[in-house]
């Protein structure tokens, strides 16, 4: 029996890793018409997600392209007050290591035989075991995977459920080769996650394997017109830079010369996610996984639970290969569960974020005890 995945994203190649290490096969559709098209966005961090990869045997691999010290956290208040600064010592376990989500990619990319991602086959309908792609081929399957994200368009076969927006909107840019063009910056961001929370406003500043750092400037409680309305022009990076350090006035000049200091990579990103706890009835031949299924907000849990939806269809898959309706049935049980407990995570996360003291509630989240 055939199994087609739509989408070559992390919990897609997860799946198929699983199955070749299983001995299935599966062909993967990707729109875009090859691996290196588009940017792939920054670090990710790596925890439960561990699992898939040690399922997908390539957890070693995964340690020798990880970032260890990633795992440094910085947390401030608008005003500059420092509350929190955790570096990782020199040899500390990987719990939570930060990864170039491209490196990941390739590292499963990598890892499956040729041939089974097949590019530019843009995924438009499918009925009766056959898929149809933009480009007027189409495709037989027994089971049709939906890994395909945000947008799913395979996710409209199971629900009529659709990301709404979540009154958070931000504004993505970067600082290139930092160490070399502003050294001062680059250590006081230091070498994992740097997070300014406060007043309706966030700014959190990680650093690349590559050397930039990325930059996402958050505005919470605002519409999902909000780039519209704004007044801020999006097409003149210049102005978008004066703009922006406009909205942080009253922070301290350190968080403005961060955004100052930007290049011309300017990237606006309204926030949507899913309804939490969401689930279909049992559909025969289609499932989802990933953000096609339960998209939450970007909290750090998505491309885990991604990854760990991939890995463990198909390690349900194989313990069922000739039953991919009990196969799908067990995943999507496991998968409700687990996933509407990440999601339930991720937005009492987001309500701290966008709370007026929100450094200080994050504070308590990882301090409980105060210490």
């Amino acid at each position: 029996m055939s199994i087609a995945i739509v989408g070559a994203g992390l919990g897609g190649l997860a799946l198929a890793r699983v199955l070749h290490v299983n001995g299935m096969d599966c062909v993967v559709y990707e729109r875009d018409p090859s691996r290196d098209v588009r940017g792939q966005g920054g670090m990710l961090d790596i925890h439960s997600g561990q699992r898939a990869l040690r399922e997908a045997g390539l957890v070693d691999q995964f340690h020798a392209i990880a970032r260890g010290e990633g795992q440094d956290m910085r947390l401030l208040e608008p005003d500059g007050t420092l509350l929190l600064q955790e570096d990782t010592p020199e040899g500390a376990p990987l719990e939570r290591p930060e990864v170039d989500r491209a490196d990941l990619r390739d590292l499963l990319l990598d890892s499956l035989p040729e041939h089974t991602v097949r590019w530019g086959r843009a995924f438009e309908s499918a009925d009766t075991g056959v898929l149809r792609f933009a480009d007027g081929s189409n495709a037989t399957y027994d089971l049709l995977v939906g890994a395909d994200g945000a947008n799913s368009r395979v996710r409209a076969l199971l629900t009529d459920a659709r990301p709404a927006h979540i009154g958070q909107n931000v504004v993505e840019l970067r600082i290139a080769d930092i160490d070399r063009t502003h050294p001062d910056l680059a250590s006081m961001v230091g070498r994992g996650n740097y997070w300014v929370l406060g007043n309706g406003r966030s700014l959190a500043a990680q650093r690349n394997g590559d050397g930039c750092v990325r930059i996402g400037l958050s505005f919470y409680n605002t519409a999902e017109d909000w780039f519209a309305t704004s007044g801020i022009p999006f097409d003149d990076p210049a102005a978008v830079r004066t703009r922006l350090v406009e909205e942080f006035t009253g922070w301290d000049p350190r968080f403005t010369a961060l955004i100052a200091a930007c290049d011309d990579t300017v990237a606006p990103r309204a926030i949507t996610a899913l309804p939490v706890g969401l689930t279909w009835p049992p559909t025969p031949g289609v499932t989802l996984l990933g953000d096609a299924a339960h998209l939450m907000p970007p909290v750090g849990e998505g491309a885990n639970m991604a990854l760990l939806d991939g890995a463990l269809l198909g390690l349900a898959l194989a313990a069922h290969p000739d039953d991919f309706p009990a196969a799908v049935e067990a995943y999507e049980r496991e998968m409700f569960e687990r996933t509407s407990a990440a999601a339930r995570m991720s937005a009492d996360m987001q309500e701290l974020l966008m709370s007026p003291d929100a450094a200080r509630r994050i504070l308590a989240f990882f301090r409980p005890d105060g210490v």
